[in-house]
């Protein structure tokens, strides 16, 4: 799993002295000459410290850090492996740009995760880089906590970060982040503006929304999983159903006639190709992107490898991980225990490559992230 990390070291400088914020410079050698002290890598540090106390097994991490104080002198600290830190030495008067410039050298390390430590204004230069590509944890440092992509405590962010590697159920769903003007605020005036969503995860115990009696019903749940996928089909794109009940649904709520055992490629709600091969998913890849639509194992927590060999290391190149889309319902996560799901696609590279978090569809518009490893 690869973890991205970045501290504001100044935010929330202001607080403690009154100043409504920490955006400018002016602001912060304001602060530092009213006594105030940098505060922000403390709730970092709690962050780290509470991961590593909650955390379970030995899925193997990989974190990425922005350098010196924006990140990697607590994981140093705190002596944490295998960390990667961005190449760019950051000034002592970190700006928006500095957090930027970070961000972006992250997002191209294929995060799957990332935990920063600030408040609205870091927030809001995180969604500038990222936007909703990839998860993200807020730790509370800021002055100004509007935004809803935060934790409620730092603490409790190394909690939910614990739970995403320990396996545990974990939605996955958008929140706004939003910013307030700093000098209107000083002049006892609220302005918060909304700058866009993005995804962060949610821990907590999940259940269906109650349909029988509060007990998950899997007829309900497949047939959930299928409206919303029937919503979110592309008529312009190619599609390819795994094998599985759960595909088995979706392709009965569009009336397309399909091989359950087999892979099936439809568009326009109309099927292409039953039960390719695959040799027939290269040639249909070889002139149109396509999104597969795969299922989970009961009991084992495979989605490739197993029952559909079709989807070779090969094809999986060609399709891209950012084009598979998992379905299950929170049930079957949760008959694994804990266990990750898996990926044996016979090319040990290729599956290092796409382990991490994937997301779950597990109802309508109900997601979450779980571990993806490869075995």
């Amino acid at each position: 799993m690869k973890i991205g990390f970045l501290i504001n070291p100044w935010a929330g400088i202001g607080g403690t002295v009154a100043l409504k914020g920490s955006d400018g410079e002016h602001i912060r050698s304001e602060a530092l000459a009213r006594g105030a002290q940098p505060r922000a890598h403390i709730k970092a540090q709690t962050m780290v410290q509470a991961f590593l106390a909650e955390r379970l097994g030995d899925s193997p991490i990989a974190w990425y850090s922005a350098a010196g104080a924006m990140g990697a002198d607590v994981l140093a600290d705190l002596k944490v492996p295998n960390v990667t830190v961005i190449p760019i030495v950051p000034p002592l008067q970190t700006e928006a740009a500095d957090s930027q410039a970070a961000l972006a050298w992250m997002l191209n390390q294929q995060l799957d995760v990332l935990v920063f430590a600030g408040g609205d204004g870091t927030a809001r230069d995180v969604f500038a880089v990222l936007g909703d590509r990839v998860p993200v944890i807020g730790i509370p440092a800021g002055v100004k906590i509007h935004s809803a992509v935060f934790a409620v405590t730092a603490h409790a962010a190394g909690e939910v970060l614990a739970g995403l590697v320990a396996g545990r159920l974990t939605e996955v769903r958008h929140e706004e982040v939003r910013d307030i003007d700093e000098a209107a605020f000083r002049n006892h005036q609220v302005r918060s503006t909304y700058f866009g969503d993005m995804l962060i995860p949610v821990a907590g115990e999940f259940m269906q929304q109650v349909k029988v009696g509060g007990i998950e019903s899997d007829e309900l749940v497949l047939s959930d999983i299928a409206d919303w996928l029937e919503k979110q089909l592309d008529p312009e794109r190619l599609y390819l159903i795994g094998s599985g009940k759960t595909t088995a649904t979706l392709m009965d709520h569009l009336d397309i006639p399909n091989s359950l055992l087999g892979i099936d490629a439809i568009k326009a709600g109309r099927l292409i190709q039953g039960d390719c091969t695959e040799a027939d998913l290269l040639a249909l890849l070889a002139d149109q992107d396509a999104t597969a639509i795969v299922s989970i194992i009961g009991g084992q927590g495979h989605i490739l490898g197993r029952g559909n060999p079709q989807f070779s290391p090969t094809v999986l190149a060609r399709l891209g991980k950012e084009n598979l889309w998992v379905v299950g319902s929170k049930g079957k996560l949760r008959s694994l225990d804990g266990r990750p799901l898996l990926i044996d696609s016979g090319e040990p590279a290729l599956d290092r490559q796409w382990a991490g978090l994937v997301t779950v569809i597990t109802g309508y518009d109900d997601r979450v992230i779980y571990p993806l490893v490869a075995r």
